[in-house]
């Protein structure tokens, strides 16, 4: 097979001839660009991004890694029992049970009581009308039309009825890190000026080298140049590649080299401890240091990394600190680069370098040792069994169609802070369920003694003759009840929102983040 740049990779093989970077953040959760050449695996489904591979298919069909993860979604999915409703157990038993009290009643007023047949009749209707289950079996729907009605308002689609019931008892929730915390692309987050040339001009230069390379690491460069207001209006004189070490670029008589340290060491560029060790933290960090040379003399470092989204915090603190819900995060990437996003997040679980299906061994492992009622929210086909194995799978709007029909909720907005709306909203909805299931059985279990006679000592038998109407009043009113109630769901404000001190430091984060602010400028000017 012939992969060009931009393409998508139709079975899994191996390389036999060409170099390139290839996104498999789909598969495996790891958002940098892996570098192949002649003998590296490749996976379906993943993306060629920059060089041309000649690559020999080593397995297809169902052999593939791609069908392996369909067939463990549905296998979960197939596994997972549905749900037993308390309203159908209980109109299982209080039907046929009504049915006999009223007979059973109908034939002792007539034999035993001795009232003759027509109020032996009316007290047989009035008890059958009275206990009509109607209220019964609209309780849990009509809250959960509303629940579900309401979260679409707010850009959070249930995909059932039942998956509203489960949100409300979720104990542990399982976040994957790439797409879902963060936003599944690198991007600058350090430049530092060894050169003294400054970090704009140290950018401007780096910017225009990379303006010729397809490489996302290369692009994440040129964006946060013109994010900055730096112009990159021209185009280097020469650009050259250098495969899986970074490139090499001419530009107004400077050569420009960007990459690793073997770039480095081959071009015999030395590179100080004082930089290793920096380049050792930044990676510590979770981040990729790339090293930029001009005119053969060490110039500086560029890191870049996957950025965390911008309420990712606050959903976390809500669900650990608000809701009780233990948080975990799982990954494909590696162990250094995890712990370093969640601890940013306040997560203390992480499992890193887990395969798509060991997501769902996971999962199986959280559901079954530890007896609790799992969430997983994901964003990628590697997620799909995963979010099948979970009692609730959360799916992110921006996410691939496999995940998202895999998941029972789908987050619309691509917000995690709708990830504790949507199990507060579930808690409001089962919480309206049990208050019409209470209103429903007041009415159609509270009168039956009514509609059997039991006023009969106070008022007579001409009392029988008002019973069904009285027994019609209030089957209505139990229904107008639930449905009113159910009604007031629709009331319903999300009661979560991104703090103040949050709110004004995510506020500072955008106003600053393209100027370099010295602390000198901060004293002399403390009120801006």
């Amino acid at each position: 097979m012939i992969i060009r740049p931009g393409e998508r990779i139709p079975t899994d093989g191996i390389v036999i001839e060409g170099s390139s970077s290839i996104d498999e953040s789909s598969m495996t959760g790891e958002s940098i660009p892996v570098d192949k050449e002649k003998g590296d695996e490749v996976i379906g489904a993943t993306i060629n991004k920059s060089g041309l591979l000649k690559v020999k298919a080593s397995k297809v069909g169902q052999d593939t890694v791609l069908s392996q993860i369909i067939t463990l979604v549905e296998e979960a999915r197939t596994r997972k029992a549905q749900m037993q409703r308390l309203v159908d157990q209980v109109a299982k038993y209080f039907v046929p049970a009504v049915l006999a009290i009223a007979t059973g009643l109908g034939l002792g007023w007539y034999f035993v009581g001795d009232i003759g047949l027509t109020f032996s009749l009316l007290a047989f209707v009035s008890i059958v009308i009275i206990a009509c289950p109607c209220a019964l079996g609209i309780a849990t729907p009509a809250a959960l039309m509303m629940g579900a009605g309401r979260g679409a308002e707010n850009g959070i689609l249930f995909k059932g009825g039942e998956y509203l019931e489960i949100a409300k008892k979720v104990k542990t929730i399982v976040f994957d890190k790439t797409g879902t915390l963060t936003k599944g692309k690198p991007s600058v987050t350090d430049i530092l000026d060894l050169s003294e040339i400054g970090e704009n001009e140290l950018l401007r230069l780096a910017a225009i080298a990379e303006s010729g390379s397809e490489h996302p690491l290369g692009q994440a460069v040129v964006n946060n140049a013109k994010e900055k207001g730096i112009p990159v209006i021209s185009n280097p004189t020469s650009f050259e590649a250098v495969s899986g070490h970074g490139l090499r670029a001419t530009y107004a008589d400077h050569i420009i080299l960007i990459g690793n340290r073997k770039l480095m060491d081959d071009n015999n560029i030395p590179i100080t401890e004082t930089v290793d060790t920096t380049l050792t933290q930044l990676e510590i960090q979770g981040k990729t240091g790339t090293l930029v040379a001009i005119d053969n003399k060490l110039a500086g470092i560029i890191a870049l990394a996957d950025t965390i989204k911008k309420n990712a915090k606050d959903a976390i603190d809500i669900l650990t600190n608000s809701m009780g819900i233990e948080v975990a995060m799982l990954t494909g990437d590696n162990e250094r680069t995890a712990k370093a996003v969640a601890s940013k997040l306040g997560i203390s679980r992480v499992i890193a370098h887990v395969l798509p299906q060991q997501k769902q061994q996971v999962i199986s492992k959280l559901r079954d040792e530890e007896k609790k009622v799992v969430a997983m929210v994901g964003d990628g086909i590697n997620d799909a069994p995963a979010l099948a194995e979970a009692d609730l799978g959360i799916a992110i709007g921006s996410g691939t169609d496999v995940v998202k029909e895999t998941g029972g909720i789908i987050l619309i907005k691509d917000d995690l802070m709708d990830v504790p709306i949507a199990l507060d909203l579930g808690k409001k909805t089962v919480s309206k369920i049990k208050q019409n299931l209470f209103w429903a059985f007041v009415y159609n279990a509270g009168l039956i003694p009514v509609a059997a006679g039991a006023l009969v000592p106070l008022f007579g038998l001409n009392m029988f003759g008002w019973l069904p109407m009285l027994a019609g009043l209030a089957m209505a009113m139990s229904s107008v009840t639930v449905v009113g109630n159910s009604i007031l769901l629709g009331r319903y404000k999300p009661k979560f929102k991104v703090s103040k001190g949050r709110r004004m430091e995510l506020e500072k984060q955008k106003i600053f983040s393209n100027y370099d602010l010295k602390q000198t400028a901060l004293t002399s000017h403390p009120q801006k």
